[in-house]
C-alpha cells in the first residue's frame, strides 16, 4: 500500500483546503480504481447539479476534518 498521507496538519487554511480536495479525490480513486470507469462516470456527474453538489459536500466534510486537526489554525 502506498503511504501518502503523513499528517493532516497544514500551515495554512489554503493548504488545508487543498488537502481536503486531495482526500476527496483519493477517496474516489480508492472506491473506483478502474480509470476507464472513472472517465466514463465523470461525464455524468460533471454535468449534474446533484453530482457536483455531492462532490462539494465531500470536500467540505474533508475540510472540516482537516480544520479540526489544525485547531482551526488558531495560534
Amino acid at each position: 500500500m502506498d503511504t501518502w498521507l503523513d499528517s493532516l496538519i497544514t500551515e495554512t487554511p489554503q493548504q488545508g483546503f487543498e488537502l481536503a480536495i486531495t482526500l476527496s479525490r483519493r477517496g474516489v480513486k480508492y472506491t473506483q480504481p478502474d480509470p476507464e470507469v472513472l472517465k466514463e462516470l465523470r461525464a455524468h456527474y460533471a454535468n449534474s447539479a446533484e453530482g457536483l453538489t455531492a462532490a462539494s459536500h465531500v470536500v467540505a466534510l474533508n475540510f472540516q476534518t482537516v480544520a479540526a486537526a489544525n485547531n482551526y489554525w488558531r495560534k
